[in-house]
C-alpha cells in the first residue's frame, strides 16, 4: 500500500532503520574489557560478584542506576521520515 509519494513498503523500511539505530545503541552502551575494582564516578569499590556478572562492568550501582536516569530516552519521532509521510 502507498501512502502519499512514499513507495511500496517505505513505512516498513522506516521501522527497520528505527530498529536498527535501537540496537546499535543498546550495543553501543553495553560494557565490554576488564571490570573495574573502584567506580570511576564516585571511587566506591565495586562488589566482586557485579564484576563477575557484568564484564567491563566500570560504575557500582548507584552510579549506574543515576546514569541511566539521565539518559535521553527516545523520543518515538520518525526523524527518518519524508515531509510527506509525516504529513497525516
Amino acid at each position: 500500500m502507498a501512502v502519499g509519494w512514499a513507495h511500496d513498503g517505505a513505512v516498513q523500511e522506516q521501522i527497520d532503520a528505527n530498529v536498527q539505530d535501537a540496537v546499535k545503541l543498546a550495543r553501543r552502551r553495553l560494557p565490554c574489557g576488564e571490570s573495574l575494582t573502584h567506580c570511576k564516578e564516585c571511587g566506591n569499590i565495586i562488589p566482586e560478584a557485579r564484576r563477575k556478572a557484568i564484564p567491563g562492568v566500570c560504575l557500582c550501582i548507584q552510579c549506574q542506576s543515576e546514569l541511566e536516569a539521565r539518559q535521553d530516552v527516545s523520543s518515538g519521532y520518525n526523524r527518518r521520515g519524508s515531509k510527506d509521510s509525516q504529513l497525516k
